[in-house]
């Protein structure tokens, strides 16, 4: 654990990060529609480190801010690649809750969408739904700021935290993922 917080450090200076792209397919058409980024890790002595192995240790240490921004700047590169080749897609990035505390965050996603020209109703912002409720207030306000924009949001993860259904119609949201422990034995279970 000791290394990977030093190691993170350098990771996005030392290009070891990597995005892999989760299709969001339109059962209808079959089209696909979306893509969710996910970053990845690829340590030069241990290998591929799941996200489930550093993001947590990024949140601890302060990386996070950084880290998403990486990912968010990637990912926007991504897109305009794929538009010159004729390909429509949203891209879905994840943010954290700590993002959501960063004061110059807003400002930051409205920068880099300018600057490479990227319409916003083609970003989709993902939080988990604990990162609403953990920071209740600010958090609402600064993802009510981003849907007027014309970004869309998305909860993560749905399911697992404390908030109730009843709260729905007040998260300023597009789009429930209902968590996967709701749903992964739904060919199994009538």
């Amino acid at each position: 654990r000791l290394n990977l917080i030093n190691d993170l450090k350098d990771a996005i200076a030392k290009d070891q990060l990597e995005l892999h792209y989760q299709p969001k397919i339109n059962l209808r058409t079959g089209i696909i529609t979306h893509v969710e980024a996910l970053v990845r890790w690829r340590h030069p002595q241990i290998g591929m480190i799941p996200p489930d192995n550093f993001i947590h240790i990024a949140e601890q240490t302060g990386q996070i801010n950084p880290l998403t921004r990486w990912v968010f700047i990637t990912c926007l590169k991504q897109y305009l690649t794929w538009k010159s080749l004729g390909l429509d897609l949203n891209v879905a990035v994840n943010i954290s809750a700590e993002n959501l505390k960063d004061s110059d965050f807003y400002l930051f996603i409205n920068q880099t969408m300018t600057n490479f020209e990227v319409p916003p109703d083609k970003v989709t912002l993902e939080v988990t739904e604990s990162a609403v409720v953990d920071k209740e207030g600010a958090a609402m306000v600064l993802l009510q700021k981003f849907k007027a924009d014309g970004l869309k949001i998305s909860i993560d993860d749905y399911g697992t935290g404390y908030s109730s259904l009843a709260q729905l119609k007040q998260l300023p949201v597009h789009e429930l993922k209902i968590d996967k422990s709701f749903v992964q034995r739904l060919c199994h279970d009538e």
